[in-house]
């Protein structure tokens, strides 16, 4: 039983025997103490006192004394204006560090039997290769994916590619005009990267071409509508859903040239999924829904002949399902997606990591769903919107070929990880290690610098900010990690015996206690950030833990304590941080080094 589920119950029971009131108190009105104030856990007593009809710190003070004669390692308390604080006794905190010092799961929930949780994420066009935009979906995909799974779910990570509609057929479009038969093993340019410049010179010479029109006296609504190359597009999406071989041939091949590219990408990012769906095996589910919609008459056809629904009801407006030409939209391959998931895991819940500027698909996405349909799990939808990302010198488009690629960015981390590294030359390596410890940096340094910062928040990405090895980044993170583990080795190499158990009856002192108390709370930050879809908070604890044990290691001897128990608590302390290090670092997706 956790220490605040303890002080929970003999808090029920305290409000039973002094004020009759029958009450299960909210665990969560069960705080670490702040730091200004004597004690290690907090009691907020506010909610109890019209109950008890007595005045706040009355009531604390009656509380206090109740609970410290029930709970004997209690050694004191006290209330400051309805808050009561409470100490505990320095065994209650030897007796956690001894338990779980050496544990390699610490913080992790057993998986229990239940239905899965399933998380999709990445979601790319395969129209251009993953840009920074994505590096931050992906990177909350797979550490909230490892999160919900720490905290005992059974997760099922998906993605859902994108690999057909009017954004492909224009690379398509503009290879068949301009490629002269390019490939990625004739040029040498990665598979995705490839059809990006494709992709990027549709939208030059669609421009070109509207400007044309303009001058021969067309308005640039009209020049849009009109321009040869955007219609040669609309051409290639209807003969790819009326199954034309060629152009499905084509298709298959310049996608099977961006798939090879995304998997490099994935696999240096650490990332796989356990099914990948594609829009073009379920847009066609979908549609056949929107006309069993339309059937039922929650769906209806506009005057133009596309399908729509109304949600005016709802707060909303009216949505486009199908085209009027009867090509399908977004929302149709996931209304399809969605049920064949259902059909497939039946999920307890269904997270969607998409950025928030899709905050409106996914309200109308459940409600269609939901209300509007009457599928089951409608309401099993949950869409974790995030926020923008965003570089130093502004925005990115990917038409206009303003984006930074991933792998572009994943290079320029690694030898900026390289240099500031050398700069440390603090160990020498061989070239083999030098090469994976720059990688592990350079990565560490990114998807930290993301991942710490809440995921509703947009965010400036500054990948020289992001590698600094003093400040709140990945590598001093990093690096703390590794100095504790050159310390344990060299405790080792002594034949310490640390991993002892300590004698009964040891005091901690401030530093001590501060850590073990810190240690304490690593597994409910593990729970919290799952509860709350956040790996901004394990990343912040993290920080905080490894900022703490540098001063602590600053401010009290180590392997230089003459006392064997001491020496032996310190080091065990130390252990169980580079573990909890470890284990939060790695629910982020984020390596860290045993040496640097």
């Amino acid at each position: 039983m956790t220490l605040e589920r303890t002080l929970a119950s003999a808090l029920k029971d305290a409000l039973q025997a002094l004020y009759q009131i029958t009450i299960e108190p909210d665990e969560k009105l069960i705080q670490p103490t702040r730091k200004e104030f004597e004690g290690d856990r907090t009691i907020v007593v506010f909610p109890y006192v019209k109950l008890a009809r007595k005045a706040p710190d009355m009531v604390g003070k009656e509380i206090g004394e109740h609970i410290h004669q029930q709970l004997d390692f209690i050694t004191g308390f006290n209330v400051v204006k309805g808050y009561l604080n409470i100490s505990i006794d320095d065994a209650f905190w030897c007796d956690h560090l001894a338990a779980h010092h050496d544990d390699s799961r610490y913080g992790i929930t057993e998986e229990r039997q239940e239905a899965p949780v399933l998380i999709e994420y990445s979601s790319p066009n395969t129209n251009k290769p993953l840009h920074l935009g994505h590096v931050r979906n992906n990177l909350l995909g797979l550490a909230v994916s490892r999160i919900v799974s720490a905290c005992g779910h059974k997760v099922v990570q998906v993605n859902l590619v994108n690999d057909r509609g009017i954004h492909i057929c224009k690379s398509m479009v503009a290879w068949l005009r301009y490629g002269n038969g390019e490939t990625p093993e004739n040029s040498g340019i990665k598979g995705d990267h490839l059809v990006g410049n494709y992709y990027v010179a549709f939208d030059k010479h669609y421009k070109e071409e509207q400007q044309q029109l303009i001058a021969q006296g067309l308005t640039p609504e009209e020049a849009e509508q009109q321009a040869p190359i955007m219609l040669e597009a609309r051409e290639m999406l209807r003969q790819w859903e009326a199954e034309d071989p060629t152009v499905r041939a084509l298709w298959q091949q310049m996608n099977g040239w961006v798939y090879e590219g995304f998997d490099q990408t994935y696999n240096r990012l650490g990332i796989h999924f356990d099914k990948v769906y594609h829009e073009s095996e379920t847009y066609l589910l979908g549609k056949s829904l929107v006309e069993e919609g339309l059937q039922k008459g929650v769906f209806y056809k506009h005057e133009d002949g596309s399908v729509r629904v109304n949600l005016e009801a709802e707060g909303l407006d009216e949505k486009v399902l199908l085209r009027k030409d009867g090509t399908s939209v977004y929302i149709t391959q996931d209304i399809g997606t969605a049920q064949l998931r259902y059909e497939e895991f039946h999920p307890q819940k269904m997270i969607y990591v998409v950025g928030n500027e899709q905050n409106y698909h996914f309200d109308v996405l459940k409600l269609v769903l939901g209300k509007k349909l009457g599928l089951p799990f409608g309401d099993s939808i949950y869409h974790l919107s995030y926020g923008m990302v965003e570089l130093p010198n502004g925005k990115m488009k990917s038409r206009e070929g303003t984006v930074v690629d991933a792998d572009d960015l994943m290079d320029a981390m690694y030898e900026e990880a390289k240099r500031s590294t050398e700069e440390l030359g603090k160990f020498q390596f061989s070239p083999e290690e030098a090469d994976k410890l720059y990688e592990m940096v350079g990565l560490g340094a990114l998807k930290y610098f993301i991942l710490k910062v809440d995921p509703a928040k947009n965010m400036l990405f500054n990948p020289e900010e992001s590698i600094d090895f003093n400040g709140n980044t990945g590598p001093f993170i990093q690096y703390t990690h590794a100095r504790i583990r050159s310390l344990l080795r060299k405790a080792d190499e002594q034949q310490l015996g640390w991993r002892e158990a300590l004698p009964a009856g040891m005091k901690l002192n401030d530093e001590e206690r501060i850590l073990i108390k810190m240690l304490y709370q690593y597994p409910d930050t593990v729970l919290a950030a799952g509860e709350n879809l956040s790996p901004a908070l394990i990343a912040n604890y993290i920080y905080d833990l490894a900022k703490q044990f540098n001063h602590f290691y600053q401010e009290t001897p180590v392997m230089k304590e003459t006392d064997e128990a001491k020496r032996h608590l310190r080091l065990q302390i130390a252990n169980m941080t580079a573990l909890a290090i470890r284990n939060g670092m790695q629910l982020l997706g984020i390596d860290v080094p045993e040496r640097m």
